[in-house]
């Protein structure tokens, strides 16, 4: 069972918008909300927690902390979700119906969920796709199609969407909310400031924030190696759980 836990549980989120960006493709998400959160001042008003979640934490200015954290700012109406570590496949449906109801219950407005979205290097269309002033964008609602376009997004049409932020969308479509996922190209082979960089040129116009991105490169340096030691961490650990049951003639892990 995932449990969202708030510091102050009068807190009211009432009308405030919704960012997400959990670990993926290209590390955008973890890059551009922690780059977010330090430069709009975001305070720190929550964690998820979970008995099957990764046994570790994080420890940041010699502070342990849980490694999937809410932060909230009253001033600019936000909520938004900042993970350390990539969630595991037989958990995004629980965490993402987790989510979408702690934003009914909140009467949260609008869910953003920032991506990548992989490219080849060597496919025709790359060199157009490295173009920061390329994205693409999905929606819950046709209405919404007007918004991206109006910031140059382009609408996915056609395909198919994985993960938790479509996990989301599923649910806010029933739920009649708003919700956009904004997916920027990424080599796959390549973890580059200057995707969470787009993404966050992206979220300005849509949320309607003006985050200067020119310290961007050198924190988001430091944020991907601090998620890269903690997807480590987080292999290692599973491994070492596996060999232990294993071991013991217990299985556990497939």
């Amino acid at each position: 069972m995932i449990d969202i836990k708030l510091l102050d549980k009068k807190a009211d989120f009432q009308g405030y918008s919704f960012i997400e960006g959990f670990p993926g493709i290209g590390l955008v998400g973890p890059m551009a909300i922690n780059y977010m959160i330090d430069k709009l001042d975001m305070d720190y008003c929550g964690y998820l927690d979970s008995d099957k979640f990764p046994p570790l934490i994080a420890i940041h200015d010699s502070i342990p902390m849980p490694p999937i954290r809410i932060y909230c700012s009253k001033k600019y109406k936000l909520v938004t979700i900042f993970a350390e570590f990539q969630i595991p496949m037989d958990l995004i449906y629980e965490l993402s119906a987790k989510l979408n109801e702690f934003i009914k219950e909140n009467k949260i407005s609008r869910i953003f969920s920032v991506n990548g979205m992989p490219y080849k290097d060597d496919s025709q269309d790359a060199t157009a796709l490295k173009d920061p002033n390329v994205a693409f964008g999905m929606v819950s609602k046709k209405n919404l199609i007007s918004e991206l376009k109006k910031y140059n997004i382009s609408p996915v049409n056609e395909g198919v969407a994985t993960g938790i932020s479509a996990m989301m969308m599923t649910k806010a479509l029933n739920d009649n909310i708003d919700d956009i996922t904004l997916l920027i190209p990424v080599n796959p082979n390549l973890i580059d400031p200057k995707y969470a960089e787009s993404a966050i040129k992206y979220i300005n116009q849509l949320v309607g924030l003006d985050i200067n991105t020119d310290e961007l490169e050198k924190e988001s340096k430091e944020v991907e190696a601090k998620i890269k030691d903690l997807l480590k961490k987080n292999k290692d650990t599973h491994q070492t759980y596996k060999n232990s049951y294993n071991d013991s003639g217990l299985s556990m892990y497939a």
